[in-house]
């Protein structure tokens, strides 16, 4: 197994969630116009940028688990709270988005 470096998780973490994010973003945005096809493969990018950044995440505990001890910052922190927080949106968003599509109906 390829050991990764604190600072490529950290930086993984906050790109790949924020790729997440603006998918996410972006499919509500093709939902409130009726475009729903846009819209769930907006959903889909999101989803596959989040796996992106919980599998890098998952490898990080993986190294730490096998004896790999590395030094938390106040960064890293920041990341983990970012991948988070997009969890969150995704979650909230993706429910507002059904909403919309049954009140169209």
């Amino acid at each position: 197994m390829e050991t990764i470096v604190p600072d490529q998780i950290i930086m993984g973490l906050i790109l790949h969630a924020g790729d997440a994010k603006q998918h996410i973003y972006l499919a509500l945005s093709h939902v409130k116009k009726g475009e729903y096809a846009e819209s769930d493969k907006e959903i889909k990018l999101a989803e596959e940028a989040l796996t992106q950044a919980h599998n890098m995440q998952t490898s990080f505990l993986v190294q730490e688990a096998s004896g790999n001890k590395t030094e938390i910052t106040a960064l890293f922190v920041h990341a983990q709270d970012h991948l988070m927080t997009t969890i969150t949106e995704i979650n909230l968003i993706k429910e507002i988005i059904d909403l919309r599509k049954e009140l169209k109906k």
